[in-house]
């Protein structure tokens, strides 16, 4: 869903549409959005235009671009994604991915490190947590999920931007498009490919940052140790009081740990 500030695009891959999002100018940084879609345009992504050309996927199957019937996990979208970035010439480009996005972009990591100028990872799913579990998407309606995403929704004025309110028929939609996807992907085992922590052991020589909240309850931070441990000399950064949206949550803190590792 194309928000201010965003330039909706359409490629053709494979004799089928890919849309995609795009902002600023310079350098690539290719973002992959989370379980529940492309959330919106907010200040960090304004920031980081000024500098860098934003070009954010809509991942096959979730409301926009159509959904390709051979992907049938998150590594088969992440192999995808590689193709992608092949015939765009987007190869070594930094990418930042968000939870279900950070699964994405780990799984890419992993099939092939050097695809990647640098690798940023927010709150992903991929791993199983060692302590608590990951919020199941289904249990209860979007509205409390999406609540649940922020430690507290009224002390993040961006979060509004998120969801505002009564949901739009057009937001239902592609909420509904968004989580019957990522069901279909990463239902059994739910969230997390049990192969991801040991096939992370060949991501080597790649700058790497996990950001994560210390009160996520969507992604248990404890799963952050384990990312950080499989991805040689990954680099944590734990944000207090916050949840699973740092970027929205800790903007400022959030914007200079992505431009100290961009750079």
């Amino acid at each position: 869903m194309a928000k201010v500030g965003w330039k909706q695009k359409t490629i053709d891959i494979g004799g089928a549409e890919l849309g995609y999002l795009r902002a600023g100018k310079g350098k690539p940084v290719l973002i992959f959005h989370e379980e529940l879609g492309n959330p919106g345009w907010f200040h960090w992504q304004r920031e980081l235009a000024e500098k860098y050309q934003l070009i954010l996927p809509l991942h096959p199957g979730f409301g926009v671009s159509p959904r390709r019937d051979w992907i049938r996990t998150v590594g088969d979208l992440a192999n995808f994604y590689a193709q992608v970035l092949v015939k765009q010439g987007w190869e070594g480009a930094d990418v930042i991915g968000f939870s279900f996005g950070g699964w994405i972009a780990a799984e890419m990591a992993a099939q092939n490190p050097g695809q990647f100028g640098s690798l940023t990872l927010v709150a992903p799913l991929g791993i199983k947590p060692r302590q608590g579990a990951i919020r199941d998407l289904f249990a209860a309606p979007t509205e409390d999920y999406l609540a649940a995403s922020v430690r507290d929704p009224e002390d993040t004025p961006e979060f509004g931007q998120l969801f505002g309110g009564a949901l739009t028929p057009e937001q239902f939609e592609l909420f509904q498009d968004a989580t019957a996807e990522a069901g279909r992907l990463a239902w059994q085992p739910y969230m997390n490919n049990p192969a991801l922590r040991n096939r992370l052991g060949l991501v080597r020589n790649l700058p790497t940052l996990i950001i994560w909240g210390e009160e996520d309850a969507i992604v248990p931070v404890s799963a952050a140790a384990d990312y950080q441990q499989a991805i040689r000399g990954a680099r944590l950064a734990l944000f207090k009081n916050c949840g699973h949206r740092p970027e929205l949550e800790q903007t400022k803190e959030f914007l200079k740990k992505i431009k100290r590792h961009l750079s």
